[in-house]
């Protein structure tokens, strides 16, 4: 049966949630076909069969997943045959502190340097509910939150410097070839190509030619996707 997947979309159907990138590469990784139900932030009753308001989403065998971690845990365990998104139970455990990191520490720090691109690049209809729901999640108006100055692009390159020290010594978070913990800080460089034209990293950051490789991944399908050169 064939995978269906909701997934953020913005104007002329961006793919512009890192969540959802996260489970889009893994759907690549594991070489399984979807359907794609485009969603918009404004869309929330497509998605009241799950019980819950956020995306991303997959519908699998009649089972609905939702959560971008959950749903690559059951990825994994129900195509074991398929290549391997953690390389075992101990990377599966080191794969969630890298979730985590990003979360907690990549993302609130990138969020300030691309959330005015963002509303900009969200479908019209969507905008008026983007300005109001980010400034009750931030606590102050969007144009107030928003910080793209050279300060803050160093303190989200700052931030990067776990994945750094890494990729100094090899191509990948994860070794020799790419696995779930890369997509997980990959979704949130998709994030940001698909909805700012914000130049985020050097040439010469480690970070950027890992960025690279990964864009080419899956017969460059990430690269293709719509976005911004970077």
């Amino acid at each position: 049966m064939t995978i269906t997947f909701y997934d953020l979309i913005g104007d002329n159907g961006r793919r512009m949630s890192p969540y959802g990138w996260r489970v889009r590469m893994a759907l690549a990784h594991k070489g399984l076909e979807y359907e794609l139900v485009p969603i918009g932030f404004t869309d929330k009753d497509k998605l009241a069969f799950s019980g819950q308001n956020l995306v991303p989403i997959i519908v699998d065998g009649g089972k609905t997943v939702f959560d971008s971690w959950t749903i690559a845990c059951h990825l994994e365990d129900a195509y074991p045959d398929r290549p391997s998104l953690f390389g075992g139970d101990a990377g599966r455990s080191v794969t969630r502190t890298v979730a985590n990191w990003v979360n907690a520490t990549v993302n609130p720090t990138l969020v300030k340097l691309i959330a005015g691109d963002i509303y900009k690049i969200a479908r019209p209809v969507d905008q008026p509910y983007f300005l109001d729901s980010r400034a009750k999640r931030f606590g102050i108006p969007l144009e107030k939150f928003v910080d793209q100055s050279d300060a803050q692009i160093e303190r989200f390159r700052a931030a990067l410097a776990p994945a750094r020290l890494t990729l100094q010594d090899q191509p990948y978070l994860c070794g020799q070839a790419a696995g779930y913990a890369d997509y997980c800080l990959f979704g949130s460089f998709q994030w940001a190509r698909c909805g700012s034209p914000l130049k985020l990293l050097a040439s010469d950051d480690p970070v950027y030619a890992w960025r690279a490789r990964l864009l080419e991944s899956f017969d460059g399908m990430p690269g293709k996707a719509m976005g911004f050169p970077v």
